[in-house]
């Protein structure tokens, strides 16, 4: 069931909010069962099967935190301890490569040594991204000790709390269960206001803003997997224009996601803040999908970096240290693990060579950004001078990197990745709408002569994708966010008026007057005439 559905926002979500707080007023714990029971039908409705896929790997990794959490009580053995985690990662890793991944390793081995497997072309079930890695973090967790207590049902609702199941935010226990234990379970109107305005910003985003610009950008990748020869205007389009379209697609799902959770008494962790304004690339992932960076620097890169140290300093050799980092101490201590992770990333996303690519070129982006701060730090001693003229052109090479390396993200194949990417050097050549040319006067036989190419490009497509690409820039660079707008009443956890990065005038605040519902009304009004054509979150896919 899809968040921008009208099955889901005029008939799921009243029906699971009406028994919520009817049960709420009755017992705490038929309220949370029912809400167990609404995010099981929210699961299968798409695929009923999902259900019974998921629901056995829910029943082991519950058998697997309560073996840990007797051990830890009863302070067992650290080696048994370390063994059943293990064990439970392994089960993870292998139940979400055989549903993701088996077609894309036999895939593989067929491309490198001319094999025949057989694909299995298996459906993948909704999310098991995000509900793996959520399952991993719980069972480390537990087994640092960090989660002392849960039950069936404390830990059924973490892993199965409908408005993040899908897509996240990937969310800890210690920083969910606390909520649910101390809501109220009752009509509460300030969370409703702020749950519904998130909800309505979100589909805002997802229905006019990111469905629409798809719609220019989706037939440049089609036709560069079906003909190729993307000339440079159009690869730039396709690599601005998807970036945009990702961004307020999966911005969009996550503010409804806060919204929704929001009307149970619940504040989910940020998920965005305005990453396309970040001035490095390492800026840019503390600003956007935050809770999978968390997840990645805190289960995979701290660890990889801190077993990599001691192994380094028992040889007598340096580690990391600040302006003295040796190039060996570098490479080893945070190239490797930097890319290493940010593979695992890439992986993590899906299934095929230019997830790969994208995220190993964002290893290696974050290298460089962190090797450039090493040295500037050696030659460039003024520190205003540095912010001066750096923060600009930090922001350009960000975002021209971060768009470029959008493009192995989104095509088909590595065959239009690499088209895509020559247009976006030029080596495809520079094109302009044949129309437009037409309306060049002497100025188009100049053109031509420099080697500007007449393409079937509609003239009134050329402009309405120059409008779309220049308004989302203009929201997404110079607006503030929706958090920013709702800072006052935390919208996420954490998120206040006084913790926002860029403060806002207070006209630009969200508050419970006249003024702002109507245009909250506008916005819910646009939004749901805008519902209906073909659209899926992004992220669902993954």
């Amino acid at each position: 069931m899809l968040f921008n559905s009208t099955e889901f926002l005029f008939a799921f979500l009243p029906l699971a909010l009406f028994g919520f707080y009817l049960l709420g007023s009755i017992s705490r714990a038929r309220a949370l069962g029912w809400l167990i029971l609404a995010s099981l039908v929210f699961y299968a409705w798409w695929r009923p099967v999902n259900v019974l896929i998921i629901a056995p790997s829910i029943a082991v990794n519950f058998a697997l935190a309560r073996i840990l959490l007797r051990l830890n009580q009863n302070e067992g053995s650290p080696g048994a301890s370390k063994a059943v985690l293990l064990l439970g990662i392994a089960f993870n890793v292998a139940f979400l490569g055989f549903f993701k991944y088996i077609d894309f390793i036999s895939g593989a081995i067929n491309d490198v040594f001319g094999a025949n497997l057989v694909m299995r072309h298996i459906i993948l079930p909704l999310g098991i991204s995000f509900i793996t890695f959520q399952k991993i973090a719980f069972l480390i967790d537990v087994q640092a000790g960090r989660v002392r207590s849960f039950t069936l049902r404390d830990y059924c609702i973490f892993v199965l709390f409908f408005p993040q199941l899908i897509a996240g935010p990937i969310v800890h226990y210690r920083e969910m269960m606390p909520q649910f234990h101390a809501t109220s379970l009752r009509f509460d109107k300030e969370n409703v206001a702020v749950g519904l305005t998130l909800l309505l910003f979100g589909l805002f985003k997802k229905v006019v803003f990111a469905d629409n610009i798809a719609l220019f950008v989706t037939p440049i990748y089609e036709h560069a997997a079906a003909e190729g020869g993307t000339t440079f205007l159009r690869a730039w389009v396709a690599a601005v224009g998807f970036t945009l379209q990702l961004y307020f697609d999966f911005s969009g799902y996550s503010d409804m996601a806060l919204g929704l959770a929001r009307f149970f008494g619940i504040r989910l962790p940020q998920n965005f803040d305005s990453p396309l304004r970040a001035s490095s690339i390492i800026d840019f992932w503390l600003r956007w999908h935050m809770t999978l960076t968390r997840f990645l620097t805190a289960y995979i890169y701290n660890p990889l970096t801190l077993w990599l140290t001691r192994r380094r300093v028992a040889k007598g050799l340096s580690g990391l240290g600040g302006r003295n980092t040796t190039v060996g101490a570098f490479i080893y201590l945070l190239m490797f693990p930097t890319v290493t992770t940010m593979f695992i990333s890439g992986l993590w996303h899906g299934a095929g060579y230019g997830f790969v690519v994208w995220g190993v070129l964002h290893g290696l982006y974050l290298t460089i950004n962190h090797g450039w701060r090493l040295v500037a730090a050696r030659v460039w001693r003024d520190r205003r001078s540095y912010v001066r003229i750096m923060e600009p052109v930090g922001f350009v090479l960000t975002f021209l990197s971060v768009t470029a390396a959008m493009v192995f993200f989104r095509s088909p194949t590595m065959t239009s990745a690499i088209d895509l990417v020559r247009g976006i050097v030029g080596l495809n050549g520079i094109g302009l709408p044949e129309a437009l040319l037409g309306h060049l006067g002497p100025l188009a036989e100049r053109l031509h002569a420099a080697g500007v190419v007449a393409e079937s490009w509609s003239l009134q497509d050329f402009a309405k994708t120059a409008i779309w690409i220049s308004v989302l820039m203009f929201v997404a660079l110079a607006c503030p966010n929706t958090l920013q707008i709702l800072a006052p009443y935390e919208p996420a956890l954490g998120v206040t008026a006084q913790s926002a990065k860029r403060p806002i005038g207070s006209i630009a605040q969200w508050n419970a007057s006249l003024p702002w519902a109507i245009a909250v009304s506008a916005v819910a009004a646009i939004a749901i005439v805008s519902i209906g054509g073909p659209s899926e979150f992004l992220y669902w896919q993954f």
